[in-house]
């Protein structure tokens, strides 16, 4: 079956927070929104009709885990990492970000030091510090148009660490980490007795000719000293039903993540996570094929564009996801002209690169998760209001 991600669909009047968000965020809703990570494409209608198939049994009650919710999930790492995961090392929980903060809790103490890699999601070092932890930043090196990690640099500082958040694939840079890099900042936090977290949402959406190395998969030192976080929602476009997975093989790490979610009754989950991800993992690989290609066309006219048509605004060509970080440093500005110039000259709705880290200055972030013909129109403004400012290129 071909999937027709050209369709576009009229998000207004459905609490979106891509939409409603404009006007508390910018002050207007005349923008192209392409900030918040969902995409702009039909949910998969196979997800659809699992959710309107439990709701005509006409009671939502109680739910246990079903078998088949574990089974697709063991399915599901096997066929695409060849990684065994049983029932018994996998716990849910309600989205990623409260898992990471949920593991925060349970190996660290108030006063802790938690080391990330910046410029990186957010929310790890807003969660750590209302936390009462200490965030340590180890930044990433952006060479080539591609983001490195620093390991001298990162020896040193985990000698004081008691945690480690890895984000793999990388937000906002895109990168897939290879087997070798995680195999040795594995190794290194097995020898200073720090645990790795490991924030993989975006693992499904790889980009052709990529592959995700899972960080428990890559060696014994990672597969007993780390928890990594799961979900089908960024993949199958369901982060609205706030449902994402753990897999801890290590018994000691499992007994004390779930007797955290169990301080707050967090781990029960819900009727449509279970029947949503057992479907969209039984039933999603052709549609994530397709999706995935179609992001590819999609991140490639992104950049020939902006070689082409403003070539002063780079893209940090990502490895997986439909987010595209945009090196906008030789346009000379600083981050208060350059959000302006894209929201006031350009009307586009762009993530403020800073709020990754101060390493993310200079940068915006981009979600090309859209219909090719909003892309096109958003690279058209994009291209007037960068002749207003460089007539010359």
């Amino acid at each position: 079956m071909e999937y027709n991600f050209d369709e576009i669909i009229d998000r207004k009047g459905t609490d979106a927070v891509k939409i409603e968000g404009l006007l508390s965020n910018w002050g207007r809703t005349d923008l192209l929104p392409m900030w918040v990570a969902d995409m702009d494409f039909r949910t998969p209608e196979f997800i659809i009709d699992a959710i309107r198939e439990r709701c005509e049994h006409e009671i939502l009650g109680y739910t246990v885990k079903p078998q088949r919710y574990f089974d697709a999930i063991h399915s599901w790492l096997d066929k695409r990492y060849n990684w065994n995961v049983t029932e018994e090392m996998i716990q849910f929980t309600p989205g990623v970000v409260a898992g990471l903060a949920f593991a925060i809790q349970c190996l660290t103490k108030p006063g802790d030091r938690v080391m990330m890699q910046t410029p990186v999601y957010h929310p790890f070092f807003i969660f750590t510090e209302k936390n009462e932890r200490e965030v340590v930043y180890n930044p990433l090196i952006l060479k080539d148009g591609k983001y490195r990690m620093n390991i001298p640099q990162f020896k040193e500082l985990i000698k004081t660490c008691k945690l480690f958040i890895l984000c793999n694939p990388h937000n906002p840079g895109g990168r897939i980490w290879t087997k070798e890099e995680l195999s040795e900042i594995a190794q290194i936090c097995h020898e200073n007795h720090v645990p790795v977290i490991s924030d993989e949402i975006h693992a499904g959406l790889a980009l052709p000719g990529h592959k995700h190395h899972p960080f428990a998969t890559v060696s014994e030192e990672a597969r007993m000293n780390s928890i990594t976080f799961m979900a089908a929602s960024k993949a199958f476009n369901i982060p609205g039903l706030s449902s994402a997975y753990a897999i801890i093989e290590n018994k000691t790490l499992k007994e004390r993540f779930t007797e955290q979610l169990e301080k707050t009754e967090s781990g029960s989950g819900h009727i449509f996570a279970f029947h949503t991800v057992a479907t969209a993992y039984e039933k999603g690989e052709e549609w994530l094929n397709q999706v995935t290609e179609y992001i590819q066309g999609n991140i490639d006219l992104l950049d020939s564009f902006l070689q082409s048509h403003t070539p002063k605004i780079k893209a940090i060509r990502p490895q997986a996801s439909y987010l595209v970080f945009l090196d906008c440093r030789s346009l000379g500005m600083t981050q208060q002209q350059l959000i302006d110039f894209f929201v006031e000259d350009a009307k586009l709705a762009l993530n403020d690169g800073a709020m990754f880290g101060k390493e993310g200055t200079g940068f915006m972030r981009m979600n090309v998760g859209c219909p090719r013909s909003i892309l096109q129109k958003a690279l058209n403004n994009l291209k007037l209001a960068y002749n207003k400012h460089f007539p010359d290129k």
